[in-house]
C-alpha cells in the first residue's frame, strides 16, 4: 500500500498535489515545509503529519480524510471554532508575503513581528481570520487577550532549564516543543517567574517557533554571544521568527530591532 512521505517537505508537496487535484480551480502555495495557503487560508499541517506519522499505513487515508473535511465544509472558514482554545503565536511580518492580510487575525508587535491566533483541531492548526473573530463578536485585541489567558492555563507550570554561563550570564531555556515555545513570550506572568533568576528585566530570543531563550541583560559578552547565536538560529531553523532580542521588563516587552 502507498505511503505518505516520512520528509516533512516532501510530505507537504504530496498534500499539494492532492489538495490540486481536489480543488483544481484553488491557488495552492507553500508558506513552509508543510504549511501551505489555499486560496489565501492558511493550512498548518503539523498535527495532520504526525498523526501520518504514528499511523504511516494509514497515512493516505489519513490525509483523504483531512481533505474530506475540506470538500464537505467547501473552506475551514465554516468548521465551529471554540474561543477557549485560541492561542497565540508570534510570526513575522513576512508571513504576509503569502496571506492576505485583511483576513488574517492578528496584532502588530515588537521586532517586526506581529501576534496571530491559532486553534488546534485533532488532525489541523487553524489559523484564525478575521471573519471567525466576527462570528465570535470580538476585536483582535479582545482576541489577544483572551488567547494569551488560554495560553497561560494551557502551560500553568513553566518548565525550564537554567543554565549559567562562562562569561557570567544565565540563561533559562524552554523547550517542550509543542509548537508554542516562543510564544511563551506573550504569557503574561513571564517577568514576575523569571526576573528572580535572571537578576530583574532580561532579555528573550525566539529565533524561530521552537525556541525559547531568556538571559540576563549583563555581562555584555555574554549578551553578545546569545545574539550571534540566535542569528545563526534564524537562519538555519525551519518557522523562523526574528534574530531580535525582546527586552521584557515589569511593564511589558520592547523589542532591539
Amino acid at each position: 500500500m502507498a505511503r505518505m512521505p516520512r520528509e516533512p517537505e516532501a510530505f507537504g508537496e504530496q498534500v499539494a498535489r492532492f489538495l490540486k487535484r481536489q480543488f483544481p480551480k484553488r491557488a495552492v502555495e507553500f508558506a513552509g515545509p508543510i504549511d501551505l495557503v489555499l486560496n489565501g487560508k492558511y493550512l498548518r499541517l503539523e498535527n495532520l503529519y504526525r498523526m501520518v506519522q504514528r499511523q504511516p499505513d494509514h497515512g493516505v487515508r489519513i490525509v483523504e480524510n483531512y481533505l474530506e473535511l475540506l470538500i464537505e465544509g467547501d473552506s475551514l472558514s465554516v468548521v465551529p471554532l471554540p474561543l477557549s482554545v485560541a492561542k497565540p503565536r508570534i510570526q513575522p511580518v513576512t508571513i504576509f508575503e503569502h496571506l492576505d492580510k485583511e483576513q488574517v487575525a492578528h496584532i502588530p508587535y515588537v521586532n517586526n513581528t506581529v501576534i496571530v491566533f491559532v486553534i488546534d483541531m485533532p488532525q489541523i492548526t487553524v489559523t484564525v481570520t478575521i471573519e471567525q473573530t466576527l462570528r465570535w463578536g470580538v476585536q483582535a485585541e479582545d482576541l489577544d487577550v483572551i488567547a494569551r489567558e488560554n495560553l497561560a492555563r494551557y502551560i500553568p507550570d513553566l518548565q525550564m532549564q537554567l543554565v549559567d554561563s562562562i562569561e557570567g550570564g544565565r540563561a533559562a531555556i524552554v523547550a517542550a516543543q509543542d509548537g508554542y515555545d516562543a510564544a511563551r513570550l506573550l504569557v503574561n506572568s513571564l517577568h514576575a517567574r523569571l526576573a528572580p533568576e535572571l537578576n530583574g528585566d532580561f532579555y528573550v530570543a525566539i529565533p524561530s517557533r521552537d525556541v525559547f531563550l531568556a538571559l540576563s541583560s549583563a555581562p555584555a559578552e555574554f549578551v553578545t554571544k546569545v545574539s550571534r547565536g540566535a542569528e545563526m538560529a534564524f537562519r538555519r531553523l525551519p518557522y523562523p521568527i526574528t534574530s531580535n532580542l525582546f527586552v521584557v521588563t515589569r511593564d511589558g516587552v520592547a523589542g532591539t530591532g
